[in-house]
């Protein structure tokens, strides 16, 4: 416990400058081509931060701290000059601070093996969502409202609701555009189906979850060290009850892949032994592949 709280007891000034939502940095990986033109990647990756960056996507105003930190590592696997064809692979995290500290918590980390589109550098991208005809924005777009419905979520329960409606609608326009990654009977673990899996009503237990371990758990652990744990306890019953309504959905699989550090270093402090071995035995039922790290919660 004196480990965590060591970490997030540090100091977190906050701005009240007022902000657009994202503050994404954006990484183009041209190792796997030959004889590239730099100039368009690079012009690529500009316009696509400055896209990202500095378009409002919702009408709630983020102050400067609060601004979603993300990274769009993007690899190109093929590029075509005759007619800008991209044929990507996408790694994209994001982070969410924790309230009254300098640490900053894992909140999606994905992989999108058909991140793929065409561009010129003479492009002016330009979000219009009733008119979506260009595959990169409607990619941009769909992840830019991805993160920022996400980040709602830990706030307020249910609280990216509209904005994860309008993500939803970016799928459903987006299958016109003829790319892999939209449509419901490609991969079970392409954009459309990780969203699908996450606002199902049948699977509301893990937005809920994400209300109750970020906003009364890591948000309030400094303050309120016991009632903070008792609430990260709780929010695993709603992992528990996810997985029961859908016990194959990637987005489980995904949310505790990439917790699984911070689930070990959290959870093997909880002093109620009982509470620690009901958290261990959700966890290694609901994602099994990772027994090795369950295992360090009860030692």
């Amino acid at each position: 416990m004196k480990h965590i709280l060591a970490i997030l007891a540090m100091s977190f000034m906050p701005s009240f400058a007022m902000a657009q939502e994202l503050n994404a940095k954006v990484a183009i990986n041209t190792a796997k081509l030959e004889n590239t033109n730099t100039e368009v990647c690079e012009t690529l990756r500009q316009k696509v931060e400055e896209f990202l960056n500095t378009k409002q996507w919702t009408p709630v105003k983020y102050g400067e701290v609060e601004r979603i930190e993300c990274i769009f590592n993007i690899t190109v696997d093929k590029y075509s000059s005759q007619d800008g064809a991209f044929e990507c692979t996408l790694l994209l995290s994001s982070t969410r601070p924790v309230w009254g500290s300098a640490y900053n918590t894992t909140l999606y980390n994905t992989r999108d093996q058909h991140f793929d589109f065409k561009f010129d550098p003479a492009d002016q991208l330009e979000y219009n969502p009733d008119n979506l005809d260009n595959q990169l924005i409607a990619l941009l777009a769909y992840y830019a409202h991805m993160l920022i419905g996400m980040d709602m979520d830990t706030f307020a329960p249910l609280g990216g609701t509209s904005v994860l409606q309008t993500a939803e609608d970016i799928v459903s326009k987006a299958q016109n555009l003829g790319y892999s990654g939209w449509s419901a009977f490609n991969e079970s673990n392409n954009r459309f189906a990780l969203l699908n899996d996450y606002i199902d009503g049948s699977m509301e237990a893990i937005r809920q979850l994400n209300y109750m371990y970020h906003r009364k758990g890591l948000d309030q652990l400094c303050d309120s060290t016991e009632q903070a744990y008792t609430a990260l306890a709780e929010s695993m019953e709603l992992l528990d009850q996810a997985h029961q309504a859908r016990s194959m959905s990637n987005v489980i699989q995904l949310f505790t892949e990439y917790k699984k550090e911070e689930f070990v270093n959290i959870f093997s402090h909880l002093a109620d032994e009982e509470k620690r071995k009901r958290v261990y035995d959700i966890l290694s039922v609901a994602n099994p592949s990772h027994s090795q790290s369950w295992d360090k919660i009860m030692k």
